[in-house]
């Protein structure tokens, strides 16, 4: 079996390269693969892993331009494997993610509940699925909205605020709801790639819905709306 994999070098100016490995690998995980490789072939590729269950989420990458855990996913000949995008690759297939969660800052998206108010079983499930995500930073690898605006907040702090906000115990929802205006939910083009990338099946796409309807509730408006009628708002007013 052969794999391709995208390996990096900084020594000289950051470099890309694949390279490709014969490993006997049928029935293996890309993870225990990737191990292989290091073993028996190349001690110097570098990769990720924590828990091998699909808990932790550390061992995310790419696998032919599709997003993966390692230790989920069975490894095919022809495969070509690839660090997750739009992060700071430190070197093969390790990125840093540090960034992406520095936008659950931006997005207000922490916890600040009045632990005297109580939640009955129904009120917790609303949120429940929001609350089983395992930080992979997928969906940010998955996101076509950073190919043209880097600030975007992204689907997972997206989905944290919409965890927060959909909490009865919250008491800064308005607060929330305003930070995610700029770069946030208007911005997202509703495409569901965050939907098929993550590993929980946690839908960002429709937690980013649900803010947008909850903002014009709030009275806040898609500011590309205004936009469609030349900046303004003017219908046109009856000419006598």
């Amino acid at each position: 079996m052969r794999i391709e994999v995208l390996r990096t070098t900084n020594e000289r100016g950051f470099k890309e390269q694949l390279i490709e490995y014969e490993i006997d690998a049928d029935g293996l995980t890309l993870l225990q693969a990737l191990q292989l490789i290091k073993e028996k072939n190349d001690n110097s590729l570098s990769f990720s892993s924590g828990c091998e269950s699909s808990i932790c989420g550390s061992c995310a990458m790419r696998v032919n331009d599709k997003e993966v855990l390692a230790c989920a996913y069975k490894v095919q000949d022809g495969d070509v494997v690839t660090p997750l995008k739009y992060m700071v690759v430190k070197r093969d297939l390790i990125v840093d993610s540090y960034s992406k969660f520095e936008q659950n800052s931006i997005a207000k998206a922490y916890s600040t509940l009045d632990e005297s108010k109580s939640v009955t079983k129904d009120e917790a499930k609303i949120n429940e699925l929001q609350s089983d995500c395992i930080l992979c930073t997928s969906c940010y690898s998955a996101c076509p909205v950073y190919e043209l605006n880097s600030d975007f907040i992204g689907p997972f702090a997206l989905t944290r605020a919409w965890r927060y906000v959909s909490d009865t115990r919250e008491k800064q929802s308005l607060d929330i709801i305003t930070a995610v205006q700029n770069s946030g939910i208007w911005d997202c083009t509703l495409c569901g790639e965050c939907y098929i990338a993550c590993p929980q099946g946690i839908s960002p796409k429709s937690d980013i819905e649900k803010l947008r309807a909850k903002s014009g509730i709030l009275g806040f408006l898609d500011p590309n709306f205004s936009t469609g009628f030349g900046g303004g708002l003017d219908f046109g007013a009856p000419q006598f």
